[in-house]
């Protein structure tokens, strides 16, 4: 007798761009630790490291534990859909993580007859598998594109978002929770040149509360500065052969030339230590340090301007009552 369960497909087929072929993620992390500042990137190049994420977020990420901020999320979300009226719409997801968020924005996009279409996109397998897990109850398989690529160094991505244009359909861009992580005069020309003037993006930005914008980063810090946020940046580490008793991860706030400030961690080696990759060798002294992670936080104003100088217009914003999380719904000027 032929079962009543559901099949569930066992393969996903997901495409992998070049920027993270091996040779070039080898070049990527030679390069950061040639430089002593870490790609953000190789903080969720493991399922080991994605799982250890995926604890932090749950703890600190105010979309888990503020009731408020993942209410004004969904507000975001029904509202970015409102003004979307067409019969087909594509979700493309530029650094998708875990897919929950996106996940919402496709639940509030759903209507009678109406086709939806999504690519998950980040540079973690991990990460685009459990996006696209998040969304199979509501986008089937054979509209899901998972791509596995790297925003900072793929210079082709709006050829590869063109060989995937659906049909009549409008296209909505996420960008959730990514801008902190990059600089922003140097990825905001990557992020307008995917955006055409009939696309809609979805942005969100870790914002400083209060009026007082120093005092706001340092309110937030502990955020950042906590025993799961050391656990999950060390490992990167710990895989190259570096031991916790080497030395210890130090947060601070610091501010780039344009005035934006950030939070920053990182590892201060109190004794010597080698980092040998391949047939490359790096050494560090006491009282060296290597960049582990960043993440900017910005204000209402700040998004704005900011945005404004890429010709990329704010429609809506959604702001928390805590202050500490933005979403804006944006549309090429």
């Amino acid at each position: 007798m032929p079962s009543s369960t559901p099949r569930v497909a066992s393969v996903a087929q997901i495409t992998i761009h070049r920027s993270q072929f091996p040779e070039n993620v080898r070049r990527d992390l030679l390069d950061s630790l040639r430089k002593r500042q870490v790609n953000h990137k190789f903080h969720y190049d493991s399922v080991k490291q994605v799982m250890k994420w995926v604890r932090l977020h749950q703890n600190y990420s105010p979309a888990k534990t503020d009731k408020d901020c993942a209410a004004t999320y969904r507000r975001s979300f029904h509202a970015a859909a409102g003004h979307v009226a067409a019969k087909r719409v594509h979700v493309i997801s530029l650094g998708c993580g875990g897919g929950e968020k996106d996940a919402g924005v496709l639940e509030a996009l759903q209507k009678p007859r109406r086709e939806l279409f999504y690519t998950p996109s980040d540079v973690s397998v991990p990460m685009v598998l459990l996006a696209r897990e998040a969304s199979r109850h509501l986008v089937r398989d054979l509209r899901c594109f998972p791509l596995v690529c790297d925003l900072q160094t793929a210079d082709d991505l709006p050829a590869v978002f063109e060989r995937q244009r659906i049909s009549r359909a409008v296209r909505l861009l996420t960008f959730f929770g990514m801008i902190p992580n990059f600089e922003s005069q140097i990825f905001l020309p990557r992020l307008k040149a995917l955006i055409h003037k009939s696309d809609w993006l979805l942005f969100s930005a870790n914002l400083a509360p209060g009026n007082d914008y120093h005092a706001g980063v340092e309110k937030i810090l502990p955020l950042y500065d906590n025993a799961l946020t050391r656990d999950w940046l060390i490992t990167f580490l710990l895989d190259l052969g570096i031991e916790r008793t080497d030395g210890k991860i130090i947060f601070g706030i610091e501010q780039d030339r344009l005035g934006l400030k950030k939070v920053v961690a990182d590892f201060k080696f109190s004794k010597s230590a080698e980092i040998v990759v391949d047939e490359r060798r790096f050494h560090f002294n006491a009282g060296d340090t290597i960049r582990l992670f960043f993440s900017y936080r910005h204000t209402p104003a700040l998004v704005q301007s900011q945005l404004a100088r890429h010709d990329l217009k704010v429609v809506e914003q959604w702001i928390t009552s805590s202050g500490d999380e933005g979403v804006f719904l944006c549309k090429r000027r």
